[in-house]
């Protein structure tokens, strides 16, 4: 299965990881940032917003899509999977905030974007979900101190 020039599963998979965000964020407006690395915040935000943007945007890639069934098939049930933890868990989180509640929220979406990356084969994806990883899990470790 090949995409054309844009991945709508990809784009409702970050619609569907933003939604609880959202929501989140209205909850909880004006929310401090504990973080006072730059680079760390940098790093976070860099990968976040190049992971929303290439989850549904082949840039760098030739072709974008899936060389078997298997690695569709994984990719549709693998993000679905992840994406009804990542809602349960951020149920859970709305009702009480716990440190282990916030790390799994900075993992799961850093797993969806590196699976997506690594069953696409977008090398650019796979990086910025690294980055994107890395940083988030940071931030959200001194933010949960």
């Amino acid at each position: 299965m090949e995409f054309g020039w844009i991945s709508v599963f990809g784009a409702v998979i970050v619609i569907l990881m933003l939604i609880p965000n959202i929501v989140y964020a209205l909850r909880n407006p004006g929310e401090k940032n504990n973080c006072t690395s730059k680079i760390m915040n940098a790093i976070e935000q860099i990968g976040r917003y190049a992971c929303i943007v290439l989850m549904w945007l082949p840039l760098l890639v030739w072709k974008f899509g899936f060389p078997s069934v298997f690695e569709m098939l994984l990719y549709l049930f693998g993000n679905g999977l992840l994406l009804v933890l990542y809602w349960a868990v951020y149920a859970a989180f709305l009702k009480r905030k716990t440190g282990k509640r916030a790390l799994a929220l900075a993992v799961i979406p850093a797993c969806i974007f590196l699976m997506s990356g690594l069953l696409l084969r977008h090398w650019l994806l796979v990086v910025s979900a690294v980055l994107f990883g890395v940083g988030h899990i940071y931030v959200t470790r001194k933010n949960a101190e």
